[in-house]
């Protein structure tokens, strides 16, 4: 298969789940996404997870829809992201709480090492095509 075309269906998955990540954190998973936020963050909680999910809304969205030149700068802004709330990550695993299935400390850790999948995947789904 094209390169180009991988790319393509990777960008749309990415942006998809991004788009299903962010109407989870207003609805559906709401209560689980706060297990994620660490307590120094300085809003409330439920807050966080709110203005978490219309970010990751308009992420999933950016990916989808940018054209040309566009896309490598959203990929970057999607893997800054990532790195951006990868602490939340490491707060369920230190501070041993539940949340999407994550009830074991092993689990909890295994979780960590798959936000690199999700940095690696926003970058290499949006670079420039050779």
């Amino acid at each position: 298969m094209e390169k180009s075309y991988l790319q393509t269906v990777a960008r749309y998955g990415l942006g998809a789940f991004l788009i299903v990540a962010g109407i989870g954190h207003l609805t559906f998973a709401r209560k689980e996404f706060q297990a994620q936020v660490p307590d120094w963050v300085p809003i409330s909680k439920d807050d966080t997870v709110v203005y978490s999910g219309f970010a990751e809304i308009a992420l999933g969205s950016a990916l989808i829809l940018a054209k040309g030149k566009q896309r490598s700068k959203v990929g970057k802004i999607a893997a800054a992201f990532f790195v951006a709330v990868f602490p939340g990550n490491i707060a369920q695993y230190q501070n041993q709480r539940d949340g999407f299935g994550l009830d074991t400390d092993t689990k909890r850790l295994a979780r960590l090492f798959f936000q690199p999948v999700l940095i690696a995947w926003a970058l290499k789904s949006t670079c420039k095509r050779k």
